[in-house]
Formats: structure tokens, C-alpha cells, sequence
């Protein structure tokens, strides 16, 4: 490990950083390997219950490392897309705290996770068209979070967009002051820690899945889930810290 991505432990809460604000937190290969070797640890971890990826300096994230994109098959390409897989198949909700700016490649990031929040100063950009190039892989998550008219207006014209409009598009969740950045963030990783672990990795799923569903066919494997859940161990134990008033054991 050269140090370019931290993780810490806290309160049920994993935080991996990135931390190479001297190219403005650039996906570089050794970047990515550091930022992959923590996601998996983090999934691994029973005490993790939520993550959170944020960043140093002002920028959270600029796209890919030019200066390693000079060469065809360019090794970036190579590990990028199974990070992006990682962050949207966690089982464990994802947070992503942007500190500040984000472009081209860091939006797949920011687009792959379950929520994502940002200080009103921040702006974004896919500047991929006006490289010569496209927004190729992070369109797989992106285009799942924009409408096709916001996706082909950003898209096409790589023009700089802020952070309400972020919220209006879908990109971000929330875009407050930056000082209320960090009790935000807090905010929601709280609420998530009291879901069941169980229940949330399932309710991830069936929010992008049921969507797809026919209203018939949704209706009856909702109905066989939500009985199967009311009679797991974990929906038990919910129910029955409900009824004594108590917290459920997965919060203690």
C-alpha cells in the first residue's frame, strides 16, 4: 500500500478516503488497487454496517489518470469497472461524501453508490467528449441514476453543472452548505445502522428490481418476500424488540 486510500473503523461505520489531492484524487492503478483491497475489507468486516467514500483536498474525485492513458489497453480500464461493481452489488448501503468537485470517471463513483452528498460548492462535469473520448464504463451506473435527456445533455456537451442541479438530475441525494456536510453524512449513516442487515441488503435489491417487474408479477414475489421476512430470525428479533421496547440486537 503507497497511502493513496485510508479506511477507518468507527461506531458501525467504515470510512475509506482517498487521499491523493496532489493530482486531485485521480484514478491511477495504484489508487484503484488500494481503493478495491479497502472495499473488500470493509464488506468483510461484520462491524461495518455502513460505508462511507469520501476524499482529501477540494476535489473528490477528477476522472481518470491522464498521464496513464497514453498507451491502448491502458491498465485503468482493467480494474475500474469490477470497483464500480463492488460499491453497487455491497450488500451494505454506501455513502459517498463528496468533498468537493467531481468529474468524468469520479462520477461512476459518486453514481455507483446507494447515496451520495455533496457541499452546495461543488460542481461536476463529464468532460470525457471533450477529450476525444466517452463516458463509456460510468454510463452503466449513471444512466441508472439520470433521465435520458439529463444523461444527453451532460453527456454530449461535457458542460459544468452544480450541485443543485446534481439533486435535480439524480446524481446526488443531498446538497447542503458545507458546513452542514459532515452532520448530514451522520445523519443518514445513523438511520441506516438501525435497518437489519439482512433487510437492507434485500430492500437494496428489490428497489432497483421491482421496477422491472410487471405489476402482477411484482405483487405476488413481494408478497412470498415480505412473508419471508416477517418469519426470518432477523425479522423476528424486530419484531419482538418492537413489542419490549427495547433496541434489536443487530443496533447494540
Amino acid at each position: 500500500m503507497t497511502g493513496l486510500v485510508h479506511k477507518e473503523l468507527a461506531a458501525g461505520v467504515a470510512t475509506i478516503t482517498l487521499d491523493s489531492p496532489h493530482n486531485r484524487n485521480a484514478l491511477s492503478v495504484a489508487l484503484l488497487g488500494e481503493l478495491s483491497e479497502h472495499l473488500k475489507q470493509a464488506l468483510d468486516e461484520p462491524a461495518a454496517r455502513v460505508i462511507v467514500l469520501t476524499a482529501t483536498g477540494t476535489v473528490f474525485c477528477s476522472g481518470a489518470d491522464l498521464k496513464e492513458q497514453g498507451e491502448p489497453g491502458a491498465p485503468v480500464t482493467a480494474s475500474f469497472p469490477d470497483i464500480m461493481e463492488l460499491i453497487w452489488e455491497s450488500p451494505k448501503p454506501v455513502v459517498c461524501r463528496l468533498n468537493g468537485t467531481a468529474r468524468a470517471g469520479g462520477l461512476g463513483l459518486v453514481a455507483a453508490c446507494d447515496f451520495a452528498i455533496a457541499p452546495l460548492t461543488a460542481s461536476f462535469a463529464f468532460t470525457e467528449v471533450r477529450l476525444g473520448v466517452a463516458p463509456a464504463m460510468i454510463a452503466v451506473p449513471v444512466l441508472r441514476r439520470l433521465s435520458a435527456r439529463a444523461a444527453a445533455e451532460y453527456f454530449l456537451t461535457g458542460e459544468v453543472f452544480d450541485a443543485a442541479r446534481a439533486v435535480e438530475i439524480g446524481l446526488l441525494s443531498r446538497a447542503v452548505p458545507e458546513d452542514e456536510l459532515d452532520a448530514t453524512v451522520a445523519r443518514y449513516t445513523e438511520m441506516l445502522a438501525k435497518g437489519g442487515p439482512e433487510a437492507l441488503a434485500i430492500t437494496k435489491r428489490l428497489v432497483r428490481e421491482v421496477p422491472a417487474m410487471s405489476f402482477h408479477d411484482g405483487l405476488r414475489a413481494m408478497a412470498e418476500l415480505s412473508a419471508e421476512r416477517f418469519t426470518s430470525e432477523e425479522g423476528q428479533e424486530g419484531i419482538a424488540a418492537f413489542k419490549a421496547k427495547r433496541p434489536p440486537a443487530w443496533t447494540v
